[in-house]
């Protein structure tokens, strides 16, 4: 098997497989996954930010203190 024949079945294994995925991701059974993922972006954030629970505001002054941070 020579190199140009080599990189003729790669390329072919390449286009089958490119024709997979844009067939598996454009099937309808996709499709009320991608409608859903579409629309996170506009899904209402009932939570609130948490901060760390370790962290402390005490600890956090101190801290800053000891890495000479004078930006308190």
């Amino acid at each position: 098997m020579d190199t140009g024949t080599f990189r003729g079945l790669i390329t072919l294994i390449l286009i089958v497989a490119f024709i997979g995925i844009f067939f598996w991701a454009y099937s309808k059974r996709r499709k009320p996954d991608f409608d859903e993922a579409a629309n996170l972006p506009f899904a209402d954030d009932d939570e609130k930010p948490t901060r760390d629970k370790h962290a402390s505001t005490e600890h956090e002054a101190d801290s800053r203190h000891d890495r000479g941070d004078k930006n308190r």
